[in-house]
């Protein structure tokens, strides 16, 4: 992310093209003796793999979920930069061995970076940190996606065509949505989830009115939101950043979206905000939606304005000079 796309690597940058290192460790786990024995593995093998190499700062993404830990023991002394995502407060909230990391890793940091000041707010309610530790840093889409989108589709007259992209996990409302899904007319929907999560919801409901994408690349995801009129974002729980939504604004798209913290930050007025636990109520919203395309066309501008405050160009020269400010 901190090289140019298809140009040179910044000074103290990674090398264009560079690829990482996959580390055959086994027994990932997120509890107790065993998380910490996997620690030690991964440790061995980071440190057997990077450990005679001399780093001026580390980025610790996922910080609860081994790797951080491991960077932290193979290199004690190097500064460094938390980034927080969603799961580490997840799992920290739920799990007494992930926020045992989480605060391992908050201390040791010389900086933590959030996308969100709501993430700032519940990092502070897992773990002690100073403000003036938190540096809020947005994520962002592909430059080139904010600048050449694909080419939407025309419209099927009478018919609302929307779609669903990500986990089919108990965070999300999805799952109930889909089931029931069959009372809607006239509005098709699209689902691109894994593959195993899909199978296991089939299993248990009729999923026949549901049309299943696969678990698409970022690209061919691009390429499907070009495709479809909505996306429906049933979110229940906090979320990071919800990048997913600004590449679907940046496409062209209408976000329907529940208002949950962080999402309700960066997507504010840009998205329509819903309350996917009110299913009729949902679906008068579609209803007006399918009547009304003029709706939809506002949402389309208002969303494509705020797709241009995150480019990943701002995020990369954001965090390029943390970097360098903490290696100082």
């Amino acid at each position: 992310m901190l090289a140019p796309e298809g140009g040179p690597a910044p000074d103290g940058g990674p090398e264009a093209g560079a690829n990482p290192a996959l580390l055959p460790v086994t027994g990932k786990t997120v509890s107790g003796a065993d998380f910490w024995s996997y620690v030690d593995r991964l440790g061995a093998a980071v440190a057997d793999r990077f450990g005679s190499q001399d780093y001026d700062v580390l980025h610790q993404h996922h910080l609860t979920f081994g790797a951080t830990a491991a960077l932290q023991r193979v290199f004690p002394d190097r500064p460094k930069i938390a980034l927080v995502h969603g799961t580490d407060l997840l799992y920290a909230a739920d799990h007494p061995t992930q926020a045992e990391v989480l605060r391992e890793t908050v201390a040791a940091a010389a900086a933590i970076v959030v996308p969100t000041m709501a993430m700032a707010d519940r990092l502070r309610q897992l773990t002690p940190v100073a403000p003036e530790r938190i540096v809020q840093v947005p994520w962002g889409v592909p430059d080139r996606l904010l600048a050449r989108p694909p080419v939407r589709s025309e419209r099927s007259p009478g018919v609302l065509r929307v779609c669903y992209a990500g986990r089919l996990t108990a965070e999300k409302a999805t799952a109930e949505v889909m089931r029931r899904w069959p009372g809607l007319e006239g509005i098709e929907l699209a689902v691109a989830a894994p593959q195993s999560e899909f199978a296991a919801l089939a299993a248990r409901a009729d999923l026949s009115r549901v049309r299943y994408l696969g678990w698409l690349s970022r690209e061919e995801l691009w390429r499907e939101f070009g495709r479809h009129d909505l996306l429906m974002v049933p979110s229940l729980k906090l979320e990071a950043f919800g990048l997913v939504t600004i590449e679907a604004q940046a496409v062209g798209l209408p976000v329907a979206y529940q208002p949950v913290p962080g999402l309700a930050e960066v997507l504010g007025d840009s998205a329509l905000a819903v309350d996917f636990g009110d299913l009729e109520a949902l679906a008068l919203r579609l209803k007006e939606f399918r009547a009304g395309p003029g709706l939809l066309d506002e949402l389309a501008a208002a969303g494509l304005a705020n797709s241009r405050r995150f480019p990943l160009s701002r995020t990369a020269r954001e965090l390029g000079e943390l970097s360098h400010a903490v290696a100082r």
